[in-house]
Formats: structure tokens, sequence, C-alpha cells
């Protein structure tokens, strides 16, 4: 199984929008990654779901459209501050390739919980606009890729 984790592209400014949707920049960003995505990555995501707040679900619906992916739903437990935990065994018992499009600290803590066995590390600096893959064999879970928007036209930082 494998799992792929996407942080929302970068969103407006709440005091320019207080329902924080994609900027003209994170619209680019997920185009790219998903475009690219779309182009190499099999097997894909059977469904897309994400936390329910705008960006996220932007997000969410780009790479549904590149990957031609039916099954996009907002679920609970994706939010910024929610905790890992119960993922960690949803994430057990499944058996189809999924994504998740969520926010900071909640895909950190997920990461270094699936990957460190505690949320408190951070064994990946996440970027909006990025995917990662994870795939799970037997009850280890690896990292295959991950892939950000700064790959495609160079790091300002």
């Amino acid at each position: 199984m494998r799992i792929y984790l996407a942080q929302h592209g970068l969103a407006m400014a709440r005091e320019q929008d207080p329902t924080r949707p994609l900027s003209a920049q994170g619209r680019e960003d997920v185009t790219r990654c998903a475009g690219f995505l779309s182009l190499f990555e099999k097997p894909r995501p059977v469904r897309i779901m994400h936390s329910g707040k705008l960006r996220a679900e932007q997000t969410a619906r780009m790479f549904a459209e590149a990957w031609g992916v039916a099954h996009v739903c907002a679920v609970p437990g994706l939010a910024p501050k929610d905790d890992p935990h119960p993922w960690r065994a949803r994430l057990q018992d499944m058996r189809e390739d999924v994504m998740l499009v969520g926010h900071l600290p909640f895909l950190q803590r997920l990461l270094g919980l699936l990957l460190c066995g505690n949320d408190a590390h951070d064994p990946v600096r996440m970027r909006p606009g990025g995917v990662l893959c994870l795939e799970r064999s037997k009850d280890v879970w690896q990292l295959l890729w991950y892939i950000y928007p700064a790959l495609f036209y160079g790091e300002d930082d």
C-alpha cells in the first residue's frame, strides 16, 4: 500500500481573504507537481481525502484532476492541530492507495509517527504544494520519494 501525503499549496493571507484559498503561486505550484506526477507516478491513489479547508480541497481537486481520481472527499482528523495517532491506526487497516491533503503541523507529526515511531520527530521538511510517497511493507513504512515545487524552478532561501 502507498500513501501520498500532500501539503496544500501556498494560500492567500487571511487579511486578503479569510477563507484562505490558494494564491496564484499556490495554484501554479500544485499544477506543476500534479502534472509531473500524472506523467510518471503509477500506481495512483484510489481516493483523495482532504481536511475540508478550502486550500486543502482546492489542492486535492487539482491532484484528482491530473491523476483522473474520481473519489475526493473531506474527512475529519486532518486539520493542522489534529492528533496523528488515529490516522496511524487507520492506515494500518487500509489496503488501497490513498492521498491525504492537509496542513502542518499535522502532516509533519504523522510523518514522524509513521517513519520514526515518534510524532515529535521531523524526518522530512515538508513544503507547500509538495507531495511525498510512503509505502508500507508488512508493518513498516518507507519513504519512496518526495517532490516539491522548488525542484522545478529553484529555491529562494
